[in-house]
C-alpha cells in the first residue's frame, strides 16, 4: 500500500472523503492521526476552505469538501480511464496494485499466485498486506481484498474467485484413538479444537447448505487458537477434531494426514472472495489480477 507521500492531493482527499473519520484513514494507511491532520490542513489551506469537520467519531464533509471530492473522484477516474487507454494500446499492464488478504490464504495460495502475476508483468508493482483484523476497504488505499465468505456491505463489489466450504477434520490417530463421529450429536462427547475468528461465536459449528437450512451445533474442546495453522498443527498431531476450509484441508486428506467426517453432512458455503470499493473505480490491472486469482486458485487447489 502506497503511503502519504506517494499520493497527490486528489487521491489523498478522495480517499479521506470516503472513511468514516481521520483516525480510520490514519490506521488503514499505517500512519499516526495526527501526520493525516497535518496533510489535511495543509491542502485546506492551500484551498483557502474548510474541507472537513474534525471530530473524533465521525468525518463530515463541508459543502467545500463535498464539491471537492465530488471533483476529485471525477478526475481520478478520468485519469485511470485515459491511462487504461494508454496501457491497452500497448498491450501492457503497468502500475501498482495493493492487496489485502487473510493470514493462512494469503501466505498458502495468494503470495505465490502473485510472485507469478509480477513476473509476467514487469510494470506492475505489487503490494500484499496480510492481517485477520476487520477490515473495511472502503478508503483504505487498497485496490482489493480477499476474504473467505461474501461480507454484506453496499459498498462492497464482490468477485468470487473459487467455491469453498469447511470441513471437519481428525488425523487418523484420533480416530483409532476415539473412533469417529456417527452425527452431529456426537461431536458433543469428541474434543473440538476450534478456531477464534475476528467477532464470530467460535464455539458453534454450523452445517446445512445455507442460511435457511443450517443447524449449529456448540462445541467443547481443551484448546483454541486464533491461527489457523496453529489448529490445524493440532489437529494433525491428534489432539481433535477441527472445522477448516477445503482450500486448506483438501491437499492434506488428499495425503493422507487427515481425514474427512461427518462428509455426508453439508456446511455452508465459505467461498474466497475478492472485495473491491464499489464507489470506486477498477483498473485494468486490478481486474487482470483478479482474473489471475480465480484460474490460479482453482488450478492450485484441483493440483492438490
Amino acid at each position: 500500500m502506497r503511503s502519504l507521500s506517494d499520493i497527490d492531493d486528489l487521491e489523498f482527499f478522495a480517499a479521506v472523503a470516503r472513511s468514516p473519520n481521520l483516525t480510520a484513514a490514519a490506521r488503514e494507511w499505517g500512519v499516526t492521526l495526527s501526520a493525516v491532520s497535518k496533510r489535511l490542513t495543509r491542502l485546506e489551506e492551500r484551498l483557502a476552505a474548510q474541507l472537513v469537520r474534525r471530530s473524533t467519531r465521525r468525518l463530515t464533509l463541508t459543502e467545500a469538501g463535498e464539491l471537492y471530492a465530488s471533483g476529485a473522484r471525477g478526475i481520478l477516474q478520468d485519469r485511470d480511464d485515459l491511462e487504461e487507454r494508454v496501457g491497452r494500446s500497448s498491450g501492457r499492464l503497468h502500475g501498482p496494485i495493493a492487496l489485502h488478504s487473510t493470514m493462512g490464504l494469503g501466505r498458502r495460495h495468494i503470495a505465490p499466485l502473485l510472485r507469478a502475476f509480477a513476473d509476467a508483468h514487469p510494470g506492475i508493482g505489487v503490494e500484499l498486506t496480510l492481517s485477520e483484523h476487520a477490515f473495511t476497504i472502503a478508503g483504505s488505499g487498497y485496490d482489493a481484498a480477499v476474504r473467505v465468505g461474501p461480507l454484506p456491505d453496499a459498498r462492497l463489489r464482490l468477485r468470487r474467485l473459487l467455491p469453498n466450504r469447511r470441513l471437519v477434520c481428525a488425523a487418523p490417530s484420533y480416530l483409532e484413538a476415539h473412533g469417529p463421529p456417527r452425527s452431529l450429536a456426537d461431536l458433543a462427547d469428541h474434543n473440538c479444537l476450534v478456531i477464534k475468528e475476528n467477532d464470530a461465536d467460535f464455539g458453534v459449528w454450523r452445517f446445512g447448505t445455507g442460511p435457511d437450512d443450517e443447524t449449529a451445533v456448540r462445541v467443547t474442546g481443551d484448546m483454541a487458537s486464533n491461527d489457523g495453522e496453529a489448529v490445524v498443527g493440532w489437529c494433525l498431531d491428534g489432539r481433535g477434531l477441527m472445522l477448516r476450509s477445503a482450500w486448506h484441508a483438501l491437499p492434506l486428506i488428499r495425503e493422507g494426514r487427515l481425514v474427512q467426517v461427518l462428509p455426508e453432512v453439508p456446511t455452508p458455503p465459505a467461498d474466497i472472495f475478492a472485495v473491491t470499493d464499489a464507489t470506486a473505480f477498477l483498473p485494468r490491472r486490478t481486474r487482470a489480477l483478479l482474473d489471475h486469482l480465480a484460474e490460479g486458485l482453482a488450478a492450485r487447489l484441483e493440483k492438490e
